[in-house]
């Protein structure tokens, strides 16, 4: 098929390399030119504009941070918009607000261009893989036509209904993930407090019902106080301050989440946001310690008395 991908950055190039590898023509387009040199000398074609990838292509790849890029690079100016024809698909694969994802489709459908919300899990592993999980809104019957494309990119495909579904499911995903990423950074504290290994604890709940790719990801890098992104900590707060959003405007309590995204709020202040979630540890650290301070009594026993 003839393919486009915009947004090649550290989950879409090796996305956009997979779909070239298995024999689809493929054109891209990228704010920094660097960014498209690895899939032009692999072959693929460079073009100047979000439009003039869509003028080129069936079926358009998009894999930017926000809800504001894909609707600019979908509807702006220069946008798939303007370039699609009748019956071209966007597959937008990033994380965004549902009712961005809706809006986007909408608009889109007035000019009979069909449009796929896909977001991921995985993170870059799963995209380097093609091991990505992937949560799919929109039309069955445009769903079937992508689907063979979205397996070249993951190992499993739900469609989960209409547009804007399958960014309400990545934010589910979210929620729990990052939650459970507090949960051990807790654990690891914990440990530590009480003058016992983290490693090996991690080791421990490893082999109980604690079990998870988190605790082995993340407990890891804590235990090993790596905080070298793997996701970078900034992207996790973006994918909350959605999930809160959307959890406000439906009146949906979400306790656990709330304090989550404090703590991922704080993580920011602290400057971490381009450092791993693992550093959600750092972040209850110095909150001990603050409580500790706070907490001692000033001055001996005797002048205490």
């Amino acid at each position: 098929m003839k393919l486009g991908f915009i947004g090649l950055g550290a989950m879409g190039r090796p996305m956009a390399l997979h779909l070239l590898a298995a024999g689809h023509e493929l054109s891209v387009y990228a704010r920094r030119a660097e960014a498209a040199q690895p899939l032009i000398d692999a072959g693929a074609h460079r073009c100047a504009t979000p439009a003039a990838v869509a003028a080129a292509s069936e079926v358009v790849f998009t894999m930017v941070t926000t809800g504001a890029d894909v609707e600019e690079v979908a509807l702006g100016e220069q946008g798939i918009l303007h370039g699609a024809r009748p019956g071209t698909v966007l597959v937008d694969m990033g994380t965004i607000p549902p009712g961005t994802a809706r809006r986007i489709a909408a608009k889109l459908a007035e000019r009979g261009i069909e449009a796929i919300d896909a977001p991921v899990s995985g993170g870059e592993v799963g995209a380097r893989n093609a091991t990505l999980a992937i949560m799919a809104g929109g039309k069955a019957e445009v769903l079937a036509r992508v689907r063979p494309l979205l397996e070249t990119l993951g190992r499993t495909l739900v469609p989960i209904g209409p547009a804007g579904a399958g960014q309400v499911a990545k934010a589910c995903n979210q929620m729990i993930m990052v939650s459970c990423i507090e949960a051990l950074a807790e654990a690891m504290l914990l440990a530590q407090r009480s003058g016992v290994d983290p490693a090996r604890v991690k080791q421990a709940l490893s082999g109980g019902s604690a079990a998870s790719r988190v605790l082995d990801v993340f407990g890891a890098k804590m235990a090993a106080r790596d905080f070298q992104a793997g996701v970078e900590a900034r992207l996790h707060h973006k994918d909350f301050a959605i999930l809160m959003n959307e959890a406000h405007a439906l009146g949906a309590a979400l306790p656990v989440a709330a304090q989550v995204w404090q703590q991922l709020n704080a993580l920011m202040a602290h400057g971490w946001g381009r450092e791993d979630t693992s550093g959600l540890l750092r972040v209850l650290e110095g909150a001990s310690i603050g409580f500790s301070s706070a907490r001692q009594p000033s001055g001996s026993p005797q002048e205490r008395a």
